[in-house]
């Protein structure tokens, strides 16, 4: 069943499919819902997923932008991250990643948070080198 399936008015993913996971008790916070750096831990896995594919070759991340946390994780949340490639610059791949999960009884997908992450292109000894 596809998102639209549900809804043909419900908000969809933006990018493709790069990491999936379920959100386990050990990475709660002391509230009980998912740490916020775990999830971030899952974007980063994600966008450097993207950006292997344009860099190819070693990458490191540089930058995050623009985080907003729009709803809680809880455990046993099925966890989609979506990227997708916004911009490729000599030596740097943008990709902007959407984490999205799915309710547990109406499997109606929810938005997260999104982010943009920035990686830089490095060579064996950690310099910067040009997108090949």
């Amino acid at each position: 069943m596809s998102n639209n399936d549900l809804n043909d008015d419900a908000p969809v993913p933006t990018g493709d499919l790069a990491l999936q996971t379920v959100a386990m008790p050990a990475d709660t916070n002391a509230s009980g819902d998912i740490f916020g750096g775990w999830l971030v831990s899952q974007m980063d896995l994600a966008g450097a997923i993207a950006a292997l594919k344009v860099a190819r070759g070693r990458i490191a991340t540089v930058a995050i932008n623009g985080m907003v946390f729009l709803t809680p994780v809880h455990v046993g949340a099925v966890v989609s991250c979506y990227a997708d490639i916004k911009e490729v610059g000599r030596s740097s791949v943008k990709v902007n990643v959407e984490v999205w999960v799915q309710h547990k009884t109406t499997q109606q997908p929810t938005k997260v948070t999104d982010g943009e992450f920035v990686f830089v292109a490095i060579d064996d000894s950690g310099k910067t080198r040009a997108v090949t």
